[in-house]
């Protein structure tokens, strides 16, 4: 090595260690710094100004809690299997699951728009349940008695209010604004596939009281905005020509 070459990378180490000192860090903060959600598109409020709307859950150790989970057991000695069943069927699923009221051609393959609604839904509302969750902090059934045997999965989240029945009532309440004339049907879907969340052994009755107020709400703030009220009624036309079987069916198409 000459001398020219030994001076240049002399006065080249300092440049790097520079280099390394200013810049490195900001790469790892740009790695480690999470980034914000999105705001939510369709609603209105803060998720943390739902929590207004609910109520507490029973104060544990109180008449109240004992008689929710009294109704778990209960629930749990008379149990069918064909109840089991449905419980295991309603623990995972999602707006299409309808279909069994409203049609076959009732898909997210058929109604794109409608799909996409609901996924944007999912990430409106699911901050709302999220922090309503981590505010009141209600243990599971079976961390509260191991005589509670779950035959669903046992979520890690809390168990007040129901996540499960949020979900499945928002979703019903929206679809009401879409087919209005099948609105009773609808909620009463809800209603049933919500109890299975009891019968699976995973929530109290009183968390789904708490999971319905929190969804009705939730479409009620919905119903205020005009972004929302516009997609709705775009879903409608979307929908409009399967309903008077003009439409060609796209199930099983990718």
């Amino acid at each position: 090595m000459n001398r020219k070459t030994r001076s240049a990378r002399l006065l080249l180490f300092p440049a790097v260690a520079l280099l390394a000192v200013c810049v490195l860090p900001l790469a790892a903060q740009e790695k480690t710094e999470p980034s914000l959600p999105p705001p939510p598109r369709y609603l209105q409020r803060a998720p943390d100004s739902f929590l207004a709307e609910l109520p507490p859950p029973p104060e544990a150790g109180s008449p109240a809690a004992q008689a929710d989970l009294d109704t778990v057991l209960q629930v749990q000695r008379w149990r069918t299997p064909d109840q089991v069943q449905w419980a295991r069927q309603v623990a995972s699923g999602g707006p299409f699951d309808n279909a069994d009221i409203l049609g076959p051609w009732f898909t997210a393959q058929n109604l794109p728009r409608l799909a996409a609604l609901f996924a944007q839904l999912d990430r409106d509302v699911h901050p709302v349940g999220s922090k309503s969750k981590k505010s009141f902090a209600r243990l599971r059934p079976p961390q509260v008695d191991p005589g509670v045997h779950p035959v669903v999965e046992l979520p890690f989240s809390s168990s007040y209010p129901s996540g499960h029945t949020l979900f499945l009532f928002m979703e019903a309440g929206v679809l009401a604004e879409i087919f209005p004339e099948r609105r009773p049907e609808l909620y009463e879907r809800a209603g049933k596939a919500a109890w299975g969340r009891v019968i699976g052994g995973v929530h109290f009755p009183t968390d789904l009281v708490g999971g319905r107020l929190l969804a009705g709400a939730i479409v009620t703030d919905l119903q205020k905005s005009a972004d929302f009220r516009a997609e709705i009624a775009r879903c409608r036309e979307e929908a409009a020509p399967f309903l008077a079987g003009s439409a060609p069916d796209r199930r099983g198409e990718d």
